[in-house]
């Protein structure tokens, strides 16, 4: 990445993109499983986290004005999309629980 981004968003601009990919992909295999109705939370909220995260990548990119509002809000929707997830058992659901974990701790840190 060659952007004039301050370096202080780095850490958190790459854990909202690897968050924003591994939600996506939960709910892309959630919806392959068998009882996708049972998977309805869990997709509903990995497509609300991925967007949100979309969202505090570019507010971060641009040093906008509310970007620590918006990366705390990033950061409660990351703690309610890993909640879900972790409930599941599929590899897909952990995996994007964790990333939802490490993008909540990295927004927490560019809000404090």
């Amino acid at each position: 990445m060659n952007m004039n981004t301050d370096l202080s968003y780095q850490a958190c601009i790459e854990a909202c993109q690897a968050c924003a990919v591994a939600c996506a992909h939960c709910a892309s295999s959630c919806l392959k499983e068998d009882d996708v109705k049972m998977m309805a939370d869990c997709i509903a909220t990995d497509l609300d986290c991925a967007e949100l995260c979309h969202l505090a990548v570019s507010y971060m990119a641009r040093d906008a004005a509310k970007v620590r509002e918006v990366c705390r809000l990033c950061a409660e929707v990351c703690d309610a999309c890993g909640a879900e997830c972790g409930k599941h058992e599929h590899q897909h659901c952990q995996e994007c629980a964790e990333a939802c974990r490490r993008c909540a701790e990295a927004c927490r840190e560019v809000a404090a």
